[in-house]
C-alpha cells in the first residue's frame, strides 16, 4: 500500500467507492490510519467541477472517475480493499492544486 494508490472503500455515508490515498508515504507505511479522497463509483458523465479531478485508465481505473478534492476522509488501512490503480504523476499535481484551491489554502 502506497501514497496515491487507489483502493475500494465502503464509506459510511456513501457506500463502496474508489478511495485515493493522499497521506504522506511515511504515514502510509507506518500508521494504521490514512487520509483518502472519495471517487465516484459510477462512470463520470460530466466534466469535473471546481472541487474535482477526473481520473481514467491512465490511473488504472476501468472508466472515468471524478475525485472529490474538497473533503479529506480518515480511514483504517485495513478497511481498504482491492487495489484498483495508482494516480499518475500529472494527475497528482492536479489533485494537490485542486485541494489547495477548493479548501482556500491559497488565500492564507
Amino acid at each position: 500500500m502506497n501514497a496515491w494508490d487507489i483502493y475500494s472503500y465502503d464509506f459510511p455515508d456513501a457506500g463502496p467507492h474508489p478511495a485515493v490515498i493522499i497521506s504522506s508515504p511515511e504515514r502510509t507505511v507506518r500508521k494504521p490510519w490514512v487520509s483518502v479522497l472519495l471517487g465516484t463509483s459510477q462512470r463520470a458523465s460530466r466534466a469535473p467541477d471546481a472541487t474535482e479531478v477526473l481520473l481514467n485508465g491512465a490511473d488504472g481505473l476501468d472508466w472515468e472517475t471524478l475525485i472529490k478534492c474538497d473533503l479529506i476522509h480518515s480511514v483504517r488501512k485495513s478497511d481498504l480493499r482491492n487495489r484498483r490503480g495508482a494516480v499518475s504523476s500529472a494527475r497528482r499535481r492536479q489533485i494537490v492544486q485542486r485541494m489547495i484551491e477548493c479548501n482556500g489554502w491559497n488565500r492564507l
